[in-house]
């Protein structure tokens, strides 16, 4: 079966590719320079009601001023282009590590622990996200955060980082995330998702950090042998190396909290993430053709896609097309916080669906993002792929439950909140001078 999770983590590549720490946008840190970098701009009053916001353009390319800050709560990071360190006194106030930060999910997420009063340290190497979102993250917050231009792959930056830190808790988005391209590229999704996996839990047991989130994936369940999908229902077999490194991945942590008392671990298992967050300010920033049906009908409705393909309308359901679980990523968001607040209990591994419960159709998601945007969307029908299902919803009872946690948004404001972030930003967000630099590496390596 094919399944159309949707995630959009930030990736991580590999150490042949691997980038320098933050750096300004104008010009270069000095390579002596003693500093601790974290973003810096005027922030307004935090959005009481975002859903009364118009989506006008922000004026964030005006406004941003970046700074390095000196001896930041005591403690010095000295940096040059070999990334060598100097910890003076390490930071005593508690700090949750958040890898691949700035991409979709875990941008979203940052919002809301910035909002509930989380300590934030993005770690993103900016591979499949834009440091721009982080900008925006503190214009949305009123609160600044501190990041990391990394490679979780890097066990000399995660080591600087956990030594001049105290770290509570990490939440762990970081993965190379196309289920098409893995079946291209595997050593390449193997060697950057487990691997750098863990190099992570290797460096947080080190430095006595036992706590974790982990982003996987609804993929793990391979073709279900129950609808709805719970967490009872058998993992795999998964038949593609992205879900595979899921798997794995989860595997090895229920491993680590069995061996060993001290780990706890929540396992976040998505269906379908979509939607924006309601100010359009930031929101998913795919690149190239989207592999996922709701920023895919986004673009047909911009032009610049020709239609949306519809594979198959003879489906054992209402209307024919396939029925999928869609969640507003700002749900999700704020699951990771119930997940964060979740492992204060010292609940060892255990894991949790999130999704709606609830199944709409493509046929549903086309009008749903027509009444949206106020166009009619042209669409054809494709034969079926192989594999695919006719429905597949979630059953997320065990996270309402155990969590607190339950999602608010509907479909139509889903789609309204996507079309809001698409209106303000037709092509994402702008690239910064890092992201320019990444694809000239890319070019003449």
């Amino acid at each position: 079966m094919t399944f159309s999770a949707g995630l959009s983590q930030d990736s991580f590549v590999s150490t042949s590719r691997r980038n320098n720490f933050f750096t300004q946008e104008i010009e270069e840190i000095p390579n002596t320079t003693k500093a601790v970098h974290k973003i810096n701009l005027p922030l307004s009053h935090h959005h009481q009601n975002h859903r009364q916001m118009q989506p006008t353009q922000p004026s964030f390319q005006q406004n941003r001023r970046k700074t390095l800050e000196y001896n930041n709560n005591n403690a010095t990071k000295t940096f040059d282009n070999d990334l060598t360190s100097t910890i003076t006194v390490k930071n005593n106030e508690r700090h949750v590590l958040v890898t691949g930060g700035a991409g979709y999910i875990g941008s979203h997420t940052v919002v809301e622990l910035l909002k509930d009063g989380y300590n934030v340290i993005v770690v993103d190497n900016l591979t499949n996200a834009c440091e721009e979102s982080l900008v925006r993250i503190q214009k949305l917050s009123n609160r600044p955060l501190k990041f990391y231009h990394a490679n979780i792959l890097d066990e000399k930056i995660l080591t600087e980082i956990f030594e001049k830190y105290n770290i509570w808790g990490v939440l762990h988005f970081a993965a190379l995330k196309a289920v098409g391209e893995s079946t291209k590229i595997p050593l390449e999704y193997y060697w950057n998702n487990v691997t750098g996996s863990l190099n992570l839990f290797r460096i947080m047991e080190k430095f006595d950090v036992y706590n974790i989130v982990f982003s996987s994936s609804a993929t793990v369940y391979g073709d279900p042998d129950m609808i709805p999908v719970n967490e009872k229902s058998s993992l795999g077999p998964v038949i593609n190396p992205y879900g595979k490194t899921k798997l794995f991945i989860e595997e090895t942590l229920r491993d680590m909290c069995n061996a060993d008392n001290k780990w706890n671990a929540v396992i976040l298992r998505y269906f379908n993430p979509t939607g924006a967050h309601p100010s359009g300010i930031i929101g998913e920033n795919p690149r190239g053709v989207p592999n996922n049906l709701m920023p895919y009908v986004s673009q047909v409705v911009q032009g610049r896609l020709p239609f949306v393909n519809i594979y198959g309308d003879d489906y054992d359901t209402f209307d024919g097309t396939g029925v999928r679980d869609y969640i507003h990523v700002c749900d999700l968001a704020t699951g990771h916080v119930a997940a964060l607040r979740k492992l204060k209990t010292k609940p060892g591994c255990v894991a949790y669906n999130l999704g709606t419960g609830v199944g709409y159709s493509v046929f549903q998601i086309i009008k749903a993002m027509s009444r949206a945007c106020g166009k009619d969307i042209p669409y054809k029908i494709q034969q079926r792929r192989p594999g695919d299902v006719g429905i597949v919803t979630a059953d997320a009872s065990l996270a309402n439950i155990e969590l607190d946690w339950y999602p608010k948004y509907n479909l139509d404001q889903m789609c309204q909140d996507l079309w809001r972030w698409t209106s303000i930003n037709p092509m994402g967000y702008p690239e910064s001078i890092i992201e320019k630099k990444n694809k000239l590496q890319e070019k003449t390596s």
